[in-house]
């Protein structure tokens, strides 16, 4: 009866949460959500947040995680010469391989790369134990794997519990305290839930519950919005949590939804760069990603203004890895290294390099 009386409270809160999450502010006009996201709301509701786990292996006893102190977010912190160096490209541009890097064990399909100093990549992967398939979503695990410099694999946490529906994660943003992700259903309109992580803990931490699919997130710390893409980056939602989100499993409505207007590529992983001078202090971010058109597979990376999903620059790279896979399928990342403009990606499943380039001077 207990039991049955928790279950009754929480499709009780659902309910609830209908008429906040049925209305959104698109492009400026009241939108209704379509129906679909509607039934994924009544349909998740057990499980409705993740569950909060401490399944961490560590690899390397006596080697930190993460340093110590926390450094700060390399791509916000560089911005406005990243954004300089790199509308100074275009599709002529040459690039060279400056660094390959085996990463060590399994990585699964990995989603979201961030590097935090010059000696840490925190991975986000997804683990499918059941394929998905147009009849089913699968079943999986979120996981976050943590490497060296050399690929050195020190920590691997699963961050969901075996029949979550959320499983699938997506892009990661690091602002200098804590890594942002989101975990959602595997399958377009249906949920997903706003978690953040201390990259010294592994332990995420649920902030808001979505009534859509949603990858990427993106951090703006200066002004407190989050920004995250849905299933393929057809649209955005901003949200901000100095505005006091629903409690869980309550569905918190989006503060806007933003149509990208941008059907060039899809974007998988994006890194905040700051307010930039270059583009009269809007907030800007930098967006990677692949797309299917027409029989081809192109990717591209693409500076994007984060109020309006409006892209400021576009650049289309064809670097394949030595699995033949574009580098921009999966995660990505930027730094200025030694005074130069540096692109991470890690596109291959299961056995993941590492592919560092820079433009060719």
């Amino acid at each position: 009866m207990d039991a049955l009386a928790s279950l009754t409270d929480r499709f009780r809160e659902a309910l609830a949460a209908l008429p906040a999450a049925s209305e959104q502010w698109v492009m400026g006009t009241s939108s209704k959500i379509n129906a679909s996201a509607l039934l994924a709301l009544l349909s998740s509701v057990a499980p409705l947040v993740p569950a909060v786990t401490n399944n961490i292996t560590l690899y390397h006893s006596g080697v930190p995680i993460a340093p110590s102190p926390l450094p700060p977010p390399g791509a916000s912190s560089q911005g406005e010469e990243i954004i300089r160096q790199f509308i100074g490209l275009d599709r002529s541009t040459e690039w060279n391989l400056v660094a390959k890097i085996e990463f060590e064990g399994d990585a699964f399909e990995p989603e979201g790369i961030v590097r935090i100093g010059d000696d840490r990549c925190f991975v986000f992967a997804g683990e499918w134990t059941v394929p998905r398939s147009n009849s089913n979503d699968g079943e999986g695990f979120g996981r976050v794997i943590v490497y060296d410099g050399q690929g050195k694999r020190l920590a691997d946490a699963t961050i969901t519990e075996a029949g979550d529906l959320e499983y699938h994660v997506g892009g990661i943003d690091y602002d200098g305290t804590y890594i942002w992700a989101t975990l959602s259903q595997y399958r377009p309109n249906s949920t997903a839930t706003l978690v953040r992580m201390r990259p010294d803990t592994l332990q995420p931490e649920p902030m808001l519950r979505i009534a859509d699919h949603m990858g990427a997130v993106v951090h703006d710390l200066s002004t407190g919005n989050l920004l995250t893409l849905n299933w393929g980056a057809r649209s955005a939602s901003l949200w901000n949590l100095n505005y006091k989100p629903a409690i869980p499993p309550a569905f918190t409505a989006p503060r806007a939804v933003i149509k990208n207007p941008s059907h060039y590529t899809d974007y998988q992983d994006c890194k905040f760069l700051g307010h930039s001078q270059q583009y009269g202090f809007c907030p800007v971010m930098l967006c990677s990603g692949i797309t299917k058109l027409y029989g081809t597979t192109i990717g591209g990376v693409a500076l994007v203004d984060m109020e309006s999903m409006v892209p400021l620059y576009e650049v289309p790279l064809t670097m394949v890895s030595d699995n033949g896979v574009l580098v921009t399928k999966n995660p990505m990342d930027v730094a200025i290294v030694d005074g130069r403009l540096r692109l991470f990606f890690l596109p291959d499943e299961r056995n993941s390099t590492l592919y560092v380039y820079e433009p060719a001077e």
